[in-house]
């Protein structure tokens, strides 16, 4: 599947927003949202005025920003909505939820990585496993018990031990717990809620995109 391979501080800059895609940089003065501020990247950047976006304009922009969080391309994005909507609830916060269901995504959370992009990594080559069995799809829904891990031959990786060792500062969310006895372990002890994920997240905009 293709994959955005270019500079991902731009698309930040392109949002307005601090996404988080960096790892440690985005913690850090160096971030270009720390330098630059929100400008747009490119040659006229710092001579555009950023418009105020109304309706579909600013539907669009909510959409490509949680695509960009979560690293996924519009198919998919778009195959977790219709999923979403067949859901019982509400379709915007079930639609975020799937997404923090993927395993790259509970990989980042959970401390074994700074970035969704390095968890993705960590995933695909083979140093993550799912209750002792080693799992290589990203995409991959956790559920309630399963134990997510790394593998013990990839644990003196010195990213991952970095990314564990800096994880308690950044705080775990509550539906992920270490387990104890375990080196770099954690159990899923209840699927994450809407309070679990980015407040500045306007899913309805997404909802309203896409039901027209």
């Amino acid at each position: 599947m293709a994959r955005y391979h270019g500079p991902v501080c731009r698309l930040c800059r392109r949002e307005g927003a601090k996404l988080f895609l960096k790892g440690d940089k985005c913690y850090k003065s160096s971030c270009p949202i720390e330098r630059r501020g929100t400008q747009p990247p490119g040659q006229h950047g710092a001579s555009m005025r950023r418009k105020a976006l109304v309706g579909y304009g600013q539907q669009l922009r909510e959409k490509q920003k949680v695509k960009r969080i979560y690293f996924v391309l519009e198919r998919q994005f778009r195959n977790y909505f219709e999923r979403a909507a067949r859901m019982k609830g509400v379709t915007g916060e079930n639609l975020l939820v799937l997404l923090e269901r993927r395993l790259d995504n509970a990989v980042y959370r959970a401390g074994f990585a700074t970035s969704r992009r390095q968890a993705r990594q960590l995933v695909t080559h083979g140093h993550i496993e799912v209750n002792g069995r080693k799992v290589d799809i990203p995409s991959f829904q956790i559920n309630v018990g399963d134990r997510i891990g790394v593998r013990e031959a990839s644990r003196r990786i010195p990213q991952i031990e970095a990314a564990w060792q800096t994880a308690s500062g950044r705080a775990r969310p509550e539906w992920l717990v270490p387990v104890d006895g375990e080196e770099m372990s954690v159990r899923v002890v209840r699927l994450p809620q809407r309070g679990d994920i980015d407040r500045q997240i306007n899913e309805q905009l997404i909802v309203e995109l896409y039901s027209k």
